[in-house]
């Protein structure tokens, strides 16, 4: 199985004890985010786990146990915007802090398994497509050299965070506008040695240099596991998006960054409230086991493809 930590919430900015934690001990426990009392008990062995992706906008408090990892594969999907802390509301200084942590992070393990996602990108009075451009330059050329590829999206709308939407006053490009800023982006990118896709998108830029990305991407995987894996399409994820099926680990309403953009929390109250509950040890993230709940073992199995094929035979 592919294991994501996740799309949920940021575990390595805020969880890592409690991962680290749970991959000495081999399992962990994950609600069902549809029906909460069904809980899942997950096998973390290297047996079964083929790679784990992770999603973060600061890694740092991971970085000293990363030894812990040394028998999984993984790569980060690491965002990193131009925002300041009227979207991003908890997120690090990005010049002082973020990016170091970026380039640290790609010494260490190398520039293949640092995603860089510049996204989602939301256009307002402030962040116009000009300081967006300028915004990007800067950080590209910053990491240049420690990342292979870059993601973008644009920003969507959901009930969720609809209401913060209309306050920072969202609005969106004309088509036409949008392909020439997207075009200036896939340049940019290009000139400091990254290739750039885009993360769930309808529209198709390919015109713009800019192709469909899986996030949990095949290609990735199979280059760090070096084998072949045998796994669909994600449906629990919209559409457009091309992405490997994974377990998620993570819980909604958990994050602390506190983005004005995030569909995973209702509220930073409530973010709050389970992040009181938090406790390195348990099983489960941010709250015990209830006595209303249902624990089963979920049946996860490696998804690499051992049986070689007439290519493979040289």
């Amino acid at each position: 199985m592919i294991l994501s930590a996740s799309r949920r919430t940021d575990i390595p900015g805020y969880y890592s004890d409690w991962f680290y934690n749970r991959i000495k001990e081999g399992f962990l426990f994950v609600r069902n985010p549809v029906n909460m009392h069904q809980v899942s008990k997950i096998d973390l062995s290297p047996e079964v786990v083929d790679c784990i992706v992770f999603w973060t906008k600061n890694p740092a408090p991971m970085l000293a146990g990363l030894e812990e990892l040394k028998a999984y594969p993984y790569y980060f999907q690491f965002t990193l915007t131009g925002y300041g802390t009227d979207i991003e509301r908890n997120v690090p200084h990005k010049k002082d802090v973020v990016i170091p942590v970026f380039q640290d992070l790609s010494k260490r393990i190398g520039a293949q398994r640092v995603v860089w996602r510049y996204d989602p990108i939301l256009f307002n009075d402030k962040y116009t497509p000009g300081y967006h451009l300028r915004a990007f330059a800067q950080i590209a050329g910053a990491l240049r050299g420690y990342t292979n590829k870059c993601v973008i999206s644009f920003v969507d709308r959901y009930v969720k965070n609809q209401k913060r939407m209309d306050a920072l006053k969202v609005y969106e490009l004309e088509e036409t506008q949008l392909s020439v800023f997207a075009g200036r982006l896939s340049e940019i990118a290009g000139e400091n040695g990254m290739e750039i896709g885009s993360c769930a998108e309808n529209m198709d830029l390919e015109q713009c240099g800019i192709k469909h990305n899986s996030c949990i991407d095949k290609g990735l995987i199979e280059s760090l596991t070096g084998s072949r894996i045998k796994a669909g399409k994600d449906k629990n994820q919209r559409e457009a998006c091309g992405c490997l099926e994974s377990i998620d680990v993570g819980i909604y309403h958990t994050c602390q960054s506190g983005c004005a953009y995030c569909y995973a929390n209702y509220s930073q109250e409530e973010a709050m409230v389970r992040y009181g509950k938090y406790d390195p040890a348990s099983p489960l993230l941010c709250g015990d086991i209830r006595k209303e709940d249902r624990v089963t073992v979920r049946p996860v199995k490696s998804v690499k493809e051992v049986q070689l094929s007439f290519c493979d035979i040289r």
